[in-house]
């Protein structure tokens, strides 16, 4: 049968020509020695329909690879989230059960309120509270088609929280060190530096370094990432506390991000872009340079914003079409690795780019379309040894109908290569961000998460419309109907 052709994603990967049987194995080495089932991202059988999904038609929808109690769970969630009145009152228990000392509302003594949220919002958002919990749901969501996830440990300290010791430092870097033993070789871990104490809030805004025992701590992290080949996602917090965050993970760049042997590895610390906030274009344009400047790979995040109701309106994009074009636009400069007019250079040579690795931590289907439109393009006019390490992270209990339909892109790919038609094969790399720990330390990061849904209405929206077709499809296809 004719070779399906495959194009790897990474910046400095070799053109390969496989097989069908081959390509699970290059994948897996494409996600540095995950045990991921996921396959290569569909052909460019479309490359100029953005209207179009990611992979061409397919047999079953999207959804279909999810099992039915997330389907179930999910429309329920977005159900509640729909009526400000019953998501405001779950929102409200969320607090009551991290503040209050009371029997009936303690998730640690109180077995039916701990089922309760276990079943729902945990089970929703969240991966597991012991290592054996988290293995378990990594494995099922590998056999969904994901790459891999982005796991996070729960520990977060709200401003006017806890005042930082050394004995929080340290439950931080325990923490820490054993989600980096979790992950998978070549996947991801996501932190936040505000985790090592109310203490690393303040020192950011006030553009102070981290502490000598905060130093040691996220050295020891760094250290242990790079030593298992993990990736460490940063989130930035709001604008307040930037200047601090990107000067403390530019630091870490610049030791732990230089050029490699190992031409399939991914820079070890990468640092978020907030596309919203208006000086982003200008802040990633001193960070490319900086990189350039000391020969090492920046590690770039992009995402839009999770805190616009909090920051200040002129820090902001005047409109969600504006954050929207904004986001676009940066992708399509870093993903040719050329300046633009929204990323101005700020030397004398614009079109000198160091070694950067995108992760688009995006729930924006469009904006995915456009990346996958773009590589493709790229492809078919390069061997890919150029282009950047290329990956899509969506949260866990969010944005599911963007995910699988990346999943399922993958899989149209495997099914043309058995069928012996030759195309190029784009690997989606698909990522889904979860936390992992106990109920109470998670309580902070599902309040985020349901503020999240009430504030992105739109988008729960299309959520809970695609769930609830998802789940009528079932069904119908249960009691022997066509799906209409």
């Amino acid at each position: 049968m004719k070779p399906t052709k495959l194009r790897t994603l990474g910046p400095r990967s070799p053109r390969l020509s496989c097989s069908y049987q081959q390509i699970r194995a290059i994948h897996s080495i494409q996600g540095q020695g995950t045990q991921s089932s996921a396959a290569p991202l569909g052909s460019n059988r479309h490359p100029n329909e953005l209207h179009k999904p990611l992979a061409p038609a397919h047999k079953e929808p999207p959804l279909s690879t999810l099992p039915l109690s997330s389907v179930l769970r999910t429309l329920l969630i977005t159900s509640v989230s729909s009526s400000p009145t019953i998501l405001n009152a779950s929102i409200s228990l969320l607090k009551r059960m991290l503040k209050s000392k009371s029997y009936l509302v303690d998730v640690d003594r109180n077995p039916v309120v701990r089922a309760l949220l276990y079943q729902t919002f945990y089970k929703q958002f969240c991966i597991g509270e012991t290592r054996a919990e988290v293995q378990k749901s990594m494995q099922q969501l590998h056999a969904c088609g994901y790459t891999d996830v982005i796991l996070e440990y729960a520990l977060e300290v709200l401003e006017g929280g806890e005042e930082n010791s050394e004995a929080a430092v340290e439950k931080w870097r325990k923490g820490m060190l054993e989600t980096v033993a979790l992950a998978n070789s070549g996947s991801f871990v996501g932190l936040k530096w505000s985790g090592l104490g109310s203490s690393a809030l303040q020192l950011m805004k006030e553009k102070n370094p981290p502490s000598r025992s905060m130093d040691a701590a996220m050295r020891a992290v760094c250290d242990a990432a790079s030593a298992k080949n993990v990736s460490l996602l940063p989130a930035a917090e709001e604008s307040n506390t930037n200047p601090g965050y990107e000067s403390w993970t530019l630091n870490l760049q610049r030791i732990y991000n230089r050029a490699s042997s190992d031409r399939l590895r991914r820079p070890t610390v990468y640092n978020t872009y907030q596309a919203y906030l208006r000086a982003t274009p200008d802040v990633l344009s001193s960070h490319l340079l900086d990189a350039k400047n000391n020969d090492y790979t920046l590690g770039v995040k992009l995402v839009r914003g999770a805190y616009l109701t909090s920051e200040p309106k002129q820090l902001v994009r005047a409109s969600k079409e504006d954050t929207d074009n904004a986001y676009d636009l940066l992708v399509e400069c870093l993903l040719k690795r050329q300046h633009g007019a929204i990323l101005q250079p700020l030397n004398s040579k614009p079109n000198s780019f160091p070694r950067i690795a995108v992760m688009l931590a995006t729930h924006n289907a469009d904006s995915v379309r456009k990346a996958q439109k773009l590589r493709n393009a790229q492809l078919s006019q390069t061997s890919g040894d150029h282009l950047p390490d290329l990956c899509y992270g969506q949260l866990q209990g969010m944005a599911d109908e963007v995910s699988c339909e990346l999943v399922q892109a993958a899989k149209a790919a495997l099914e043309a290569g058995a069928t012996g038609e030759e195309g190029m094969v784009d690997p989606p790399k698909a990522y889904k961000a979860t936390t992992w720990g106990g109920m109470k330390d998670c309580l902070n990061y599902l309040l985020r998460r349901a503020a999240e849904n009430r504030d992105a209405a739109g988008r729960t929206k299309a959520s809970r419309e695609a769930m609830a077709a998802e789940l009528s499809r079932r069904i119908r296809a249960r009691i022997g109907l066509k799906a209409t």
